[in-house]
């Protein structure tokens, strides 16, 4: 009754933002104080934020919480939290004179394994997966470009955490997986690469596409066509003239067709995945992107690819980056976005691709050991158009990813049946996964 009264007067604005942290302690019913309990500073100030936007009344927040709790929740391109790095290793690492390439990998390197090591990252990491509530995340398991040994680092990272904390979190190899997973009240990894692995030795296309198999059977079953630059499947997002795919893109997505994984265009520009939608006989997806009627950003896409995309069975995952969404930049934001998506394609076609982590605590204090290095050029891959939108704290940390309950919240506000929001956040994921798949498999 108490739990009750408080959340109804959460809703009324009559407790502060303060008190009404107060609100990861009290029980819930039916499982899902799993999503509200024990929550560092963190986590409850992002949950702070995005309550303090949403008011959702009494009702909406149970429901919300409980469906959320009840229903596969399944992340269409995001990454699993991250831990703090060794801010002393890295310090003697820079003393030793290594390279800012050096540096930066052994940077990632950390965040992406020093949970299944560190004991304190290691309960910080657990503590995120469960308040976010979600079963499984279509992880960026490849470092951007089309070098298989560029691709290998992240793959092999998550292989290995995955390994360590089996019993926990796990790699999924089938969607059998991830359903097991859910009905075990675990989580787990289905892995995506940011780019197509290419030899490039030109010999023959069979012999340049042998790497899509192969990174198949170490696990990973998505790829980013592109990645803002133009490369040989067809033009990047960034890339001015929108040139579309090229006749080798097309004989790429045949074969990710017939191996088995999903072409994702959300880096890639409007004609190419315009094209790309058009060509495949299997679900193409905009993994995580945004609508641009709403905001016209290079990483959006406008209505005839995005009708296109739903034509081909596949996905748009809306991403939970503040100055793609525009408009008030927080939850409110990615609900717009979600909105425009189901009406324009219907509740089939739509997802939420975060596209954000959950960061250590311990961040900012390991990061403040390491020397400042000289400064870099910038990155190749980096093409993105000046953007002087005013993003708040408010606003970032209404949609941080462990606020993935009050998406499921907000969607209950705004009239979404249960059947479709189990699309949503989760199902319309899924289903791709299976379509995507030999039937062999």
């Amino acid at each position: 009754m108490y739990r009750r009264n408080f959340i109804k007067a959460i809703a009324a604005g009559t407790v502060s933002g303060n008190a009404a942290s107060t609100f990861a302690g009290l029980p819930a019913a039916d499982g899902s104080s799993r999503l509200t309990d024990r929550l560092n500073p963190q986590i409850q100030q992002a949950r702070d934020a995005a309550l303090d936007i949403l008011q959702p009344s009494p009702r909406d927040l149970e429901h919300g919480l409980q469906l959320h709790h009840d229903a596969l929740v399944f992340d269409a391109y995001g990454f699993s939290p991250r831990a703090a790095v060794d801010g002393d290793a890295l310090a003697r690492a820079f003393a030793a004179g290594a390279s800012p390439a050096e540096l930066g990998d052994l940077r990632e390197e950390m965040s992406m394994t020093r949970y299944a090591l560190d004991p304190i990252e290691q309960q910080e990491y657990r503590d995120a997966w469960r308040a976010s509530g979600v079963t499984c995340i279509f992880q960026n398991a490849g470092q951007e470009g089309q070098d298989p040994l560029r691709l290998l680092k992240r793959l092999a990272r998550f292989t290995f955490a995955t390994d360590m904390l089996r019993g926990f979190v796990s790699k999924a190899a089938i969607p059998a997986d991830i359903l097991e997973v859910k009905k075990q009240g675990h989580h787990c990894l289905y892995l995506t690469g940011n780019g197509v692995p290419l030899r490039q030795q030109w010999i023959s296309i069979p012999d340049e596409l042998q790497y899509v198999r192969i990174f198949f059977q170490l696990g990973i079953r998505m790829m980013h066509l592109t990645y803002q630059r133009r490369n040989m499947i067809g033009d990047g997002c960034a890339e001015t003239a929108n040139a579309g795919l090229s006749d080798f893109g097309r004989h790429a997505i045949a074969e990710m067709n017939r191996i088995g994984v999903i072409p994702d265009c959300a880096h890639s520009g409007w004609q190419t995945s315009l094209e790309a939608a058009q060509v495949s006989d299997k679900p193409v997806v905009a993994s995580h992107t945004t609508c641009a009627h709403l905001h016209p950003h290079i990483r959006s896409k406008p209505d005839p690819v995005m009708r296109a995309i739903a034509d081909s069975d596949g996905y748009l995952g809306i991403c939970c980056i503040s100055r793609f969404l525009r408009g008030t930049g927080d939850i409110r934001a990615l609900l717009d976005h979600i909105d425009y998506a189901v009406k324009k394609v219907g509740p089939d076609h739509v997802a939420i691709g975060t596209d954000v982590a959950y960061t250590s605590q311990n961040a900012a204090r390991e990061q403040k050991k390491v020397p400042r290095g000289a400064q870099q050029r910038t990155a190749f891959r980096s093409l993105w158009p000046r953007d002087d939108f005013p993003v708040t704290e408010r606003a970032r940390t209404s949609i941080a990813w462990t606020n993935w309950p009050l998406f499921t919240v907000g969607l209950v506000q705004r009239g979404y049946p249960d059947n479709v929001i189990r699309k949503i956040i989760g199902g319309n994921v899924l289903r791709v996964t299976r379509a995507s798949l030999p039937l062999s498999s």
